[in-house]
């Protein structure tokens, strides 16, 4: 995709990320909380942020297709958006302000473009293919630590690791890795990017928790591991090089 586009595609991503933020922060700790059917918990501002979204990113780009986590596919598939309103709902509806905006544009498969937005703390993270990686308008850059024994390393809830087939390594990570911390869901991922925790392990991500970090890790100077399994989940290890190779070797698969 040719230069001109992504930084065009970038100034969309934050009008889309500032749209969301007028839905989510006025109702942050005063939403009802709803389940899904595969029970997982949504409310009213993930869908009436992920409408704001939508509307934004069609006007800009309606030959680009969009993905997003409440309302689905529609459009194209060779370039399309990946839209998670609220990325960590749980923490959203518990008051918790550790939760994100997700909006990633993808070509053929491949992620050009990533945005994670913090609305609670007033951070944003923005990259794009070789346009390297911004937090609030300032470059950043993953850790480069190799240690484990003094890394810090995040991961994702148990039960992901039980879905990927995987709770033997999350029980040896367990005993192996002192620092070894559950900031999860694109928080995590945030602090990652940022240098701030040197690794994660995130497993049975969807694709639209996924897209963004793909592109923002190596525009920050880190690895990034996916694992694709069956029903578009993905498993992600991603952070400072050494500790991604080390961190991927507990993995079965």
């Amino acid at each position: 995709m040719k230069p001109e586009i992504l930084k065009r595609a970038a100034d969309t991503a934050c009008l889309a990320s500032d749209a969301a933020r007028k839905e989510i922060l006025p109702r942050f700790r005063g939403v009802a909380v709803e389940r899904k059917a595969d029970g997982s918990p949504v409310t009213e501002a993930d869908r009436a942020a992920e409408i704001a979204i939508r509307e934004i990113l069609r006007r800009a780009f309606p030959e680009f297709g969009v993905l997003g986590e409440e309302f689905g596919a529609e459009g194209s598939k060779d370039v399309q958006w990946m839209v998670d309103p609220i990325d960590g709902t749980i923490a959203y509806a518990r008051g918790i302000p550790l939760y994100s905006t997700i909006i990633a544009l993808v070509e053929e498969g491949k992620p050009v473009l990533g945005l994670i937005d913090l609305p609670a703390l007033d951070e944003r993270i923005l990259g794009w293919q070789g346009g390297g990686c911004r937090l609030n308008g300032q470059p950043v850059k993953v850790s480069r630590a190799s240690d484990l024994e003094r890394a810090l390393i995040s991961h994702s809830d148990g039960f992901c690791f039980d879905n990927a087939g995987e709770r033997d390594a999350y029980a040896q990570m367990t005993r192996d890795i002192p620092m070894f911390r559950g900031y999860t869901d694109a928080f995590g991922h945030a602090q990652v990017i940022c240098g701030g925790v040197d690794a994660m392990v995130d497993m049975d991500c969807n694709p639209w928790d996924a897209a963004a970090t793909q592109i923002l890790i190596p525009e920050a100077g880190g690895r990034c591991v996916a694992r694709r399994r069956p029903g578009d989940k993905l498993d992600l290890i991603f952070g400072s090089h050494a500790l991604v190779d080390q961190l991927t070797d507990y993995l079965t698969t």
